[in-house]
């Protein structure tokens, strides 16, 4: 087999597991980073060239500045601007779609999304709308929002690189702006017509204001699951820890608080593996009736009255939450992800779909992104839910709850520094690569991100994904394989024009980015449109640009993006809603990139 053959077969292996979504995709990409290194195909110097790239660099540190405008509340105050929106349908999904937009211009659209969510279903609630009628616009909204920018999308950074590295002038910080507002227009357009038709309107009945307690217990079927017990004096579990009764697996009921005597009159703990039970404590827990039967036939504790929901003691209050990708949790069965030890909640069930899971079942369930889970815990509960976006993101918490806001203290800071990294990359004070850096280092030096969680925001995946699949453009190129693909796209469609490559790039790039990561894509494809525009005699840019809006038309599949998985569960979709509304955002938005890319970037050379 030619050496050309092989790249060629190791990238086909990496793009099936990419697809399969079976593996992680920094250690798929470093695999095959090592299958072309080991033969020699690439030496040394070359496969480890992609680390030092500036658009890693890069990339790791705007993980750093997004975080510190989340934490600081800079990102809230702007998602704030929605609750002013008003309840009309039509203007909530412009409204949803543009502050998406603008704020995804800037940060990740993931982040854009988890600081959005909630706001967004409460809007819905209130407006008496299904969820579903917004949360798909709102994922939709941040991916167009990253054609904004120069720094919207890793996308856009890979193409701007490969520019640099035909010896052209780069992208700028705003070259991006008059493409992605046409997509941003052309997006909220069908959104507010044929796509709002063709959305779900699931979840209708979930509407109203922030749920009460009661709505919360009887969305996930626990109302009348909610029971309080008495430790008599001849129980066997009075004298015995939490842990060591070990009720939850032994017999499916999960002890919530532990209400007991004291000598200053009576108070409620909340659950702890070491909590103490003695005889007398009341016991504030969740049980199938059976269940409890079974308990109180055996001795194990005494039956009292069931708890009414409005009034549960605050150390095992309601809050829904939803886990993101690259969640902590994430993969991981519930008995070992410690979400309990880390965020001092109890998890009373999982909704996943269509299906509840509860009881002694979550023992053994595997946590997914997209999950919903509903906890129970205290204040403390709430405020480490709230500061762990990454791992959990609240999606409805009962209005009996009091709203923890985020220390916003150091909001004047991290808007500076963002204002400071902007300007110097729009008016090329820095290379683009010190401006972020520098701002990164400016967000901790500031205090709007600690120094230890500065390394914990960065996604480190998407770094290690990046400079593990730059290498792969330079394998095909001494290899030759890159010549074999240019000279085959341009002898197929080279006398149709380049509007007709331009086509090609994009149906290539945009189906690959519905399977795969849509950077991983972008790497490989784009030094092919480069290639490709070189054998056609014409400029690189508008292919290149081509490629960038492609792979942020990641809309038919689930998949496709993670604020697409990050929406399932709470819109209640299904697979198939994102192939229906997505699939007429992704063709218009390949008429429109036909039209209008030449018209902004000229194709003569």
């Amino acid at each position: 087999m030619s050496d050309a053959g092989y790249v060629f077969l190791v990238l086909g292996i990496m793009f099936a597991a990419f697809a399969s979504d079976r593996f992680r995709l920094d250690l798929v990409a470093g695999a095959a980073l090592l299958a072309l290194a080991v033969p020699g195909v690439l030496d040394p110097a070359q496969a480890l060239a992609g680390f030092a790239e500036p658009i890693t660099l890069m990339i790791a540190g705007l993980f750093v500045v997004g975080a510190g405008l989340f934490q600081t509340g800079v990102a809230d105050r702007i998602g704030d601007l929605l609750g002013r929106a008003g309840t009309g349908p039509l203007r909530l999904t412009v409204v949803t779609m543009g502050v998406a937009a603008l704020l995804s211009g800037f940060l990740s659209s993931t982040g854009t999304v988890a600081v959005l969510l909630p706001v967004v279903v409460g809007l819905a609630r209130r407006a008496g709308m299904a969820p579903a009628k917004l949360l798909m616009p709102l994922a939709f909204g941040s991916l167009l929002g990253g054609m904004l920018t120069l720094i919207g999308t890793p996308p856009n950074l890979v193409v701007a690189d490969v520019l640099r590295q035909e010896g052209r002038e780069p992208f700028g910080f705003f070259a991006f702006t008059p493409v992605g507002l046409t997509m941003l227009a052309i997006g909220i357009l069908y959104m507010t017509t044929i796509g709002r038709r063709l959305l779900p309107d699931r979840d209708a009945s979930a509407t109203g204001a922030a749920p009460t307690v009661r709505e919360l217990a009887r969305r996930y079927e626990v109302e009348d699951r909610l029971r309080r017990v008495r430790v008599g004096d001849r129980s066997p579990l009075r004298d015995r820890t939490v842990a060591e009764n070990d009720l939850r697996r032994t017999t499916g009921v999960t002890v919530l608080a532990i209400e007991s005597v004291t000598g200053s009159g009576r108070s409620v703990r909340r659950s702890e593996p070491s909590s103490l039970l003695r005889a007398g404590d009341v016991l504030h827990l969740i049980a199938e009736p059976e269940a409890l039967d079974r308990i109180v036939r055996e001795g194990l504790v005494e039956a009292t009255d069931a708890p009414r929901t409005e009034s549960l003691p605050e150390a095992s209050m309601l809050i829904e939450v939803v886990v993101p990708p690259g969640s902590a949790y994430e993969g991981k069965p519930l008995r070992e992800a410690r979400m309990h030890d880390r965020t001092r909640a109890t998890v009373l069930a999982i909704r996943r779909g269509e299906r509840l899971v509860q009881g002694s079942e979550l023992t053994d369930v595997t946590v997914q992104a997209g999950d919903l889970a509903l906890l129970a815990g205290g204040p403390d509960a709430q405020r480490r839910v709230v500061r762990a976006p990454n791992d959990l993101i609240p999606v409805a918490t009962p209005r009996e709850w009091e709203r923890f806001a985020r220390d916003t203290s150091r909001a004047p800071h991290a808007t500076l520094v963002l204002a400071g990294m902007l300007a110097a990359m729009t008016f090329g004070w820095l290379p683009n690569v010190v401006a972020v850096l520098a701002a990164a280092f400016a967000m901790v030096a500031l205090g709007a991100v600690r120094p230890t969680e500065a390394y914990r925001t960065v996604h480190w995946e998407t770094v290690v994904l990046i400079a593990a699949v730059l290498p792969m453009a330079t394998a095909l190129d001494v290899t030759g394989g890159l010549d074999l693909i240019t000279s085959g796209l341009t002898g197929v469609l080279g006398d149709a024009g380049p509007v007709a490559v331009m086509a090609a790039l994009f149906l290539l790039t945009s189906v690959l980015s519905q399977a795969i990561s849509n950077t991983a894509t972008t790497v490989l494809v784009a030094p092919l449109a480069a290639a490709t525009a070189a054998g056609l005699n014409v400029a690189p840019e508008p292919l290149l640009m081509t490629v960038a809006v492609a792979a942020s038309t990641a809309f038919a599949t689930p998949v496709a993006s993670p604020v697409n998985a990050l929406v399932l569960g709470p819109g209640d979709y299904r697979f198939g809603d994102f192939v229906k509304v997505g699939l007429p955002v992704v063709a218009a938005m390949m008429v429109a990139t036909l039209l209008v890319v030449p018209l902004l970037f000229p194709l003569a050379p």
